[in-house]
């Protein structure tokens, strides 16, 4: 089987379990987006799943994606930054990705808003399983102090919240992981009215179902489609 082939195996039974997932929760599976985690993954396999229309992307780390990304300008798929980003890194992350799903400090928010040249999309992104080893905001109280601010900056566009659900957690745990996130996300809405806020980021190869029970707007799947990491 040809690598192309493969891809076109993997990304059609994904959808076809994000399809089964939106109809247990009773929802619309085009209110779901998939992400390709391409992490370790050659540029010509992110172009071949670009071929079969997935043009989503996610990647973790700056300089791995500087070394295989086309320019952003130009370029036909959306690569979003989901991993941790370091202050120094963020200049040439805004050069190089669409989306910053990562942001999880008021520091780093306020460095992307100084370098952004034009207003830039991101999500911030809330620890919501308390684990010391995890990025993010560590509480609902944390992110309304930083949201006072970033709610006002000009150059940034929040479009909603990120979290991850906890490593060998029960299925308890997940989902309880992903409904706080929502219910965070729902109380955002109402204090903060912002424009452009309706993304819900969560889920992985692993647990992608249970975060489209509770609601999650775009899965994030990576070996499920790829294989195991270069």
């Amino acid at each position: 089987m040809s690598r192309l082939a493969e891809l076109r195996t993997n990304i059609a039974r994904i959808r076809d379990e994000i399809e089964e997932a939106s109809l247990a929760a009773g929802r619309d599976v085009h209110s779901i987006r998939l992400m390709a985690v391409s992490k370790t993954h050659p540029y010509e396999e992110m172009a071949l799943l670009a071929e079969i229309g997935q043009l989503l992307f996610g990647e973790n780390r700056v300089q791995e994606a500087e070394g295989k990304l086309a320019p952003k300008e130009g370029r036909t798929m959306q690569v979003n930054l989901i991993g941790h980003l370091q202050s120094n890194k963020a200049r040439k992350a805004v050069s190089l990705f669409d989306r910053i799903d990562s942001v999880d400090s008021l520091r780093l928010a306020r460095r992307l808003a100084s370098l952004a040249p034009a207003p830039y999309p991101i999500l911030l992104e809330v620890n919501t399983s308390a684990e010391a080893s995890k990025h993010g905001f560590d509480s609902e109280d944390d992110l309304f102090f930083a949201l006072d601010e970033i709610a006002l900056m000009p150059n940034l566009i929040i479009q909603g919240l990120m979290t991850l659900g906890p490593l060998g957690g029960t299925e308890s745990a997940i989902r309880r992981s992903f409904s706080h996130l929502r219910s965070i996300f729902e109380r955002v809405e109402q204090r903060f009215c912002l424009e452009h806020f309706d993304e819900l980021s969560m889920g992985m190869s692993g647990d992608f179902r249970l975060a489209i029970l509770e609601g999650s707007t775009c899965v994030r799947i990576g070996s499920a489609i790829f294989g195991e990491r270069r």
